[in-house]
C-alpha cells in the first residue's frame, strides 16, 4: 500500500516523465496532467511523452564534454530518458541521437504502464493544491502562464530567451583585451576588446551577411528591444553597433592611449572568472557562424566557445528570484518547477532538472531534510545557475564547463583539465546519490 500523497506533474515532456519516473520508482504515486493530444502546442504533433519536437539529436556522448558528463550523470542516477535513448539510439558518431517514435513510445509505456501512475488528458489552467511540480516547458500553455503570472508578477514570466555567446577566459587574448569599466566607474569588472575602424568595418561586414537560424513557425519574428539580434540590430545602420553594445565611449586603450572606434565587452559569467559572455551579443547566427564571425573580435581570435548564443521561444521564469534550492517556489513550497521553465536550456538539461526535482520532493514527503548535488557536479553547477545567479538579466543556460567551479590549481593542459573536472564531478555525484538514499 502506497503510503505517500500523489504527487501532481503538469506536462509529460523529459523534465516531467523523469520526475514521475524517480517518484513512481520510490514508490511515490503520480497524477500527470498532459494536455496533449486533446490540445496541441504549435510545435508538438502527438499526444507522446518526451516528444522531441527540434532536433533528434541529445548532443555530445563525449565523456569529457560537459554534455556528455551530464549524461554519464544521469546515467548513474537510473533516468529514463537515457534508459530510453540507449534503447531508440541511432549512429551519430559522438553525438546520442535517437529513432523519435520509438523514443517517446518508450517512455509513454513505462510510465503509463506503472500501477502508480495516473495519466489525465487535460489542460491545467490554475495550478492545483498539494505537492505540485510544474513541467510544461518552453511552450506553455497561456492559460497555465497566465495562472504564473499571476502568482509571480507577470514582468517576472518570460516568453524569449535572448542568450549571448560564452567564452573560456584562458581562450581570450589578454595582451589585446584590456580591463577596465567605462569612466572608470566600478572597478575592473569588464574584460574589452578594442576594434580599430577597419576592424569594426570588416566585422560589420560580415556579421550583416552570415547565415541565420530561420525562425521556427511558432515563432514570431518580432523581437523585444531588449532581445534583439546584434545581427538584426546592426542591419539598421553601419553606426547602429557603436552607439550601442559596442559603444567605446568612457574606455581607453591602454596599448594606443586613445579611445577605441569600436569596443566589444566581455563580462564575467561567474564568481571565478573562468567564463565571459559577450555583453548584447544576443543573436540567431548558425554555430560555425557564430565562431567564425566572433573570431574576428580582437582578443577573440581563438576564442574556445563554452555556449553559442541564441535567441527563441521560450517561457521561463526568473529562477534566482523566485526559487529556493529544492527548485520549489519560495512564495509557494509546495509548488516545484522543472525543465526549462527554471532557466535551463537543452533537451538533457530538462532532464536533469526533472531528475532533481522529483528526488526533492521525494525526500520531502517522506520528512527528509534536503540534499543538494555538490556544485563541483553537472547537475549541481546547473542548479546553482538556476537558484544563485545574479536575478538582473537572467537567461537560460545549457551544461558548460564554465558553470563548474575551476580546478583548486591552475592546469594549462585542456584536455587534462577537462579530465580532472570530469573525475572530479563523478566522484561528487556517486557521493551525493549515496547520500540520497539515507
Amino acid at each position: 500500500m502506497n503510503r505517500h500523497p500523489d504527487v501532481t506533474i503538469i506536462g509529460a515532456g523529459l523534465a516531467g516523465s523523469e520526475a514521475a519516473w524517480q517518484l513512481l520508482k520510490r514508490g511515490v504515486s503520480v497524477r500527470i496532467y498532459e494536455m496533449r493530444p486533446v490540445k496541441l502546442t504549435p510545435a508538438h504533433k502527438t499526444g507522446k511523452f518526451s516528444e522531441l519536437v527540434c532536433s533528434n539529436s541529445l548532443r555530445s556522448d563525449d565523456p569529457l564534454n560537459a554534455a556528455g558528463l551530464l549524461k554519464n550523470e544521469l546515467r548513474m542516477a537510473g533516468s529514463l530518458i537515457m534508459e530510453a535513448a540507449e534503447y531508440a539510439r541511432v549512429p551519430a558518431g559522438s553525438a546520442l541521437a535517437v529513432d523519435r517514435e520509438m523514443f517517446s513510445s518508450y517512455i509513454t509505456e513505462r510510465i503509463t504502464g506503472h500501477p502508480l501512475s495516473t495519466v489525465i488528458n487535460d489542460e491545467v489552467k490554475e495550478i492545483p493544491a498539494g505537492m505540485v511540480i510544474i513541467a510544461t516547458g518552453p511552450l506553455t500553455s497561456p492559460s497555465l502562464s497566465d495562472a504564473l503570472g499571476s502568482l509571480l508578477g507577470r514582468e517576472h514570466l518570460y516568453f524569449y530567451d535572448a542568450i549571448a555567446p560564452i567564452v573560456d577566459a584562458e581562450s581570450i587574448d589578454l595582451a589585446i583585451a584590456f580591463r577596465a569599466s567605462r569612466y572608470n566607474k566600478g572597478g575592473d569588472d569588464y574584460l574589452n576588446c578594442p576594434m580599430s575602424r577597419e576592424e569594426y568595418d570588416r566585422f560589420y561586414d560580415e556579421l550583416i551577411e552570415a547565415d541565420r537560424v530561420e525562425a521556427r513557425e511558432f515563432e514570431d519574428a518580432r523581437f523585444f528591444e531588449g532581445c534583439m539580434p546584434i545581427e538584426v540590430m546592426a542591419v539598421r545602420g553601419r553606426d547602429t553597433l557603436r552607439f550601442g553594445p559596442m559603444k567605446p565611449v568612457g574606455l581607453i586603450d591602454p596599448r594606443t592611449g586613445k579611445e577605441p572606434y569600436a569596443v566589444v565587452q566581455l563580462r564575467a559569467e561567474n564568481r571565478e572568472g573562468t567564463a565571459y559572455n559577450l555583453v548584447g551579443f544576443q543573436t540567431r547566427l548558425k554555430w560555425p557562424e557564430q565562431k567564425r564571425v566572433f573570431r574576428m573580435i580582437p582578443g577573440l581570435e581563438n576564442a574556445e566557445f563554452l555556449r553559442y548564443g541564441s535567441i527563441h521561444r521560450n517561457t521561463f521564469i526568473n529562477g534566482p528570484l523566485f526559487l529556493d534550492n529544492d527548485l520549489s517556489l519560495k512564495l509557494s513550497p509546495t509548488i516545484h518547477m522543472a525543465g526549462q521553465i527554471t532557466g535551463v536550456e537543452g533537451y538533457i538539461e530538462s532532464t536533469a532538472m526533472g531528475l532533481l526535482a522529483g528526488l526533492f520532493v521525494w525526500r520531502k514527503l517522506g520528512g527528509k531534510n534536503g540534499v543538494f548535488p555538490p556544485a563541483e557536479t553537472a547537475h549541481g553547477a546547473l542548479l546553482r545557475y538556476v537558484t544563485g545567479s545574479d536575478p538582473e538579466g537572467f537567461q537560460p543556460s545549457n551544461i558548460n564547463f564554465g558553470l563548474l567551479p575551476p580546478p583548486e590549481s591552475r592546469i594549462r593542459d585542456k584536455r587534462k583539465k577537462k579530465e580532472y573536472l570530469v573525475k572530479r564531478a563523478l566522484r561528487a555525484w556517486e557521493g551525493y546519490l549515496k547520500e540520497l538514499e539515507k
